[in-house]
């Protein structure tokens, strides 16, 4: 099989949006016909996740999971072959206890079935969480069992490990998974995005090619809406901005988790940015680090590039406006090199500096320069 996953796989989730709420698959081929007709598609955006509340509590008589049928009635192999017409990836929600946290059936002890099961849906990626498990199970053991399941399903799906706290990433990878969430749920607040991106740069050097720290399903466009936006109350333009930025920077999956069918201008322009899109995707597959602050602890980060070229984000999680000053004497390059700078949100080139450079950063806000060295 393929080896999935070589840079930070990009689509979206149904999770922020819909939650625990009525939603069916009327509403997901719309979700996936918005991702095609907006764009989303052909810049990155091709897996469509379906998350937890879609199977009963129970199993039929051959034992096998079964969709709400309030829900999709269709079935969840129509449901698949609706996005793969579309050109869109299909992505599945299970969980490794006897119950997901939705009180739906969970996978303990039906891994193989389950996994065929998939497979014959047309499953492309599997989120699989931890759920209800009972005490005394090992629990890389249990995500290792459905890894070895997905392996002998004979189709490549993507594993998408959900068991989150850091320490996941002494394991994850060599239970198959090639992305893993690193905390609990993320909000839509500024506050959550930047605990969520601290957690994100402690473990940066276990990141790369087919294997991904995970920073959950991105808020932008939510606006205080659905379920996740209910609960966070929302963010600014550019919180959500400097969202985005710290996710390509960190290289986590791209996962949207608005209601596509409602983008708006400002979300397309953040999310549909191509310059920011290709930090994400650069198949060098570097996590970005974290500098040492120049003055007044600033956040800094570089994300060096294949071709040479280093990314560089600077994040103001003040209130204030700050003057940020960014050199690159830590990142390989001299202090005399001439670097040639683009500003990647605002499509700029700003032209040849030397010694650094610094950024008037905003309150709440991101400026991403992409550093070429004469």
């Amino acid at each position: 099989m393929e080896r999935p996953a070589l840079t930070p796989p990009m689509g979206w989730n149904a999770w922020n949006y819909f939650g625990y709420f009525d939603w069916n698959e009327e509403d997901i081929h719309g979700i996936a016909d918005a991702m095609v007709e907006k764009g989303f598609r052909d810049a990155g955006y091709t897996y469509l996740c379906i998350d937890d509340t879609w199977m009963i509590r129970g199993r039929d008589e051959k034992g096998n999971l079964i969709p709400r049928p309030d829900r999709f009635p269709s079935g969840m192999k129509a449901l698949g072959d609706y996005l793969h017409e579309r050109g869109l990836l299909f992505g599945l929600y299970a969980g490794a206890g006897v119950l997901t946290y939705a009180n739906a059936e969970g996978s303990f002890g039906r891994e193989r079935q389950d996994a065929k099961q998939f497979a014959e849906w047309g499953v492309d990626l599997l989120k699989y969480d931890f759920g209800y498990v009972a005490p005394g199970n090992d629990i890389p053991h249990l995500f290792r069992r459905m890894g070895q399941a997905l392996r002998e399903s004979g189709r490549n799906i993507l594993y998408s490990g959900c068991y989150g706290r850091p320490e996941v990433t002494e394991w994850m990878r060599s239970v198959g998974c090639s992305m893993w969430r690193l905390s609990g749920d993320l909000t839509d607040n500024w506050g959550s995005i930047l605990r969520m991106a601290n957690v994100g740069m402690d473990v940066g050097s276990v990141a790369g090619p087919g294997g991904w720290n995970d920073l959950d399903m991105m808020v932008v466009g939510l606006h205080g809406e659905g379920f996740v936006g209910g609960l966070g109350g929302g963010c600014t333009r550019n919180e959500y901005e400097a969202q985005f930025a710290l996710w390509c920077m960190l290289a986590s999956p791209l996962l949207m988790g608005h209601d596509v069918r409602k983008t708006d201008a400002e979300t397309a322009e953040i999310l549909l940015n191509r310059e920011m899109i290709a930090i994400n995707q650069d198949p060098l597959g570097v996590q970005a680090f974290r500098l040492p602050a120049r003055s007044n602890n600033d956040l800094l980060l570089a994300k060096p590039l294949q071709n040479g070229d280093i990314a560089f984000c600077m994040v103001n999680d003040t209130d204030t406006v700050k003057k940020m000053i960014l050199s690159w004497h830590y990142c390989g390059w001299e202090m005399t090199d001439r670097v040639r700078l683009r500003d990647v949100l605002k499509h700029e080139d700003l032209g040849e500096v030397s010694c650094g450079t610094y950024a008037v950063v905003e309150p709440h806000s991101a400026v991403v320069y992409r550093a070429t060295r004469v």
